[in-house]
């Protein structure tokens, strides 16, 4: 994290203890540390104010980090949806998010994201703001999906836009930093919506869908 981060991290962002655990959490049960950070779970929760979004849809649970900023976020009749490829991942985040109330309007569905994505179409389901934080490789699969499944006006984010600078590379040879090139530049030129790339944590890009 560099200095300017820290320093609007230090201002704006107050995790409580719920929140504060996770990541020592996923650290005690041998799962990677890849939640989004602090200042992305602000703005995630910021953004879902400001749109008033009432149904998220969540590609990628791991320890229901950014669930809770997300969820958090939602009027009280609102719901999110969370989908998660690892069990154990989906048993510590329906944990956290127990922890901190959230339960009523939390639903996490396991198993392989593209199966649960078609599941919620032959359900009917629509959603007015997505977070796309899983398999790199899959980025632009989940960006149709979200496409199909949005509501007039929907936003959509996804994290990891910069991947860890890897997409600078001279001779990109990572395979998911390919992948986020190839999404991101794909985005750009979708004409179905209007997006930005903030360049800040490891890069979260928004579009809203047009009406």
């Amino acid at each position: 994290m560099n200095k300017r981060e820290a320093y609007v991290q230090q201002l704006f962002v107050k995790e409580d203890e719920v929140l504060r655990s996770i990541e020592p959490g996923l650290s005690e049960r041998g799962m990677p540390k890849i939640s989004v950070s602090p200042h992305v779970g602000k703005t995630l929760h910021m953004l879902v104010r400001i749109t008033g979004a009432r149904r998220v849809l969540e590609i990628g649970t791991l320890g229901g980090y950014s669930t809770i900023w997300l969820s958090r976020a939602l009027p009280e009749e609102g719901r999110l949806v969370s989908l998660e490829l690892s069990a154990d991942h989906a048993a510590f985040a329906r944990e956290n998010v127990e922890r901190a109330g959230l339960a009523d309007r939390v639903e996490i569905r396991v198993g392989d994201a593209k199966e649960s994505l078609q599941q919620l179409a032959d359900e009917g389901e629509t959603f007015d703001f997505f977070l796309i934080d899983a398999d790199k490789e899959s980025y632009l699969t989940y960006w149709e999906w979200a496409i199909r499944l949005a509501r007039p006006g929907a936003v959509i984010t996804a994290d990891n836009a910069l991947l860890h600078d890897l997409i600078f590379e001279e001779n990109v040879e990572d395979e998911r930093a390919r992948a986020i090139l190839h999404f991101n530049e794909a985005v750009s030129r979708d004409d179905r919506v209007e997006a930005m790339l903030l360049p800040f944590g490891d890069g979260l890009l928004v579009a809203q869908v047009k009406d």
